[in-house]
């Protein structure tokens, strides 16, 4: 199961990119546990400059707008 974690104040960036997440992992029958992450003190600590943020097993992949479709089933499928 791959740890992921979508940084984001809640925006509507955030919670589509957090449904993204979920579509493409059931798509690819990948197991997720996503956490969203809202606290700002923590977003920043997670190294996330602009959100919204994409983690996977505690690497960050992803920050700034919406993720890639492509790139987003590329880091779901890695390792």
């Amino acid at each position: 199961m791959k740890d992921i974690k979508v940084y984001g104040p809640g925006c509507k960036r955030c919670q589509t990119t957090e449904q993204m997440v979920k579509d493409a992992a059931a798509r690819l029958g990948v197991e997720v546990a996503v956490e969203k992450v809202t606290d700002m003190a923590a977003i920043a600590r997670a190294g996330v400059m602009a959100t919204p943020g994409i983690s996977i097993d505690g690497k960050l992949v992803h920050a700034g707008g919406l993720p890639d479709a492509a790139k987003l089933e590329d880091w779901l499928q890695a390792g």
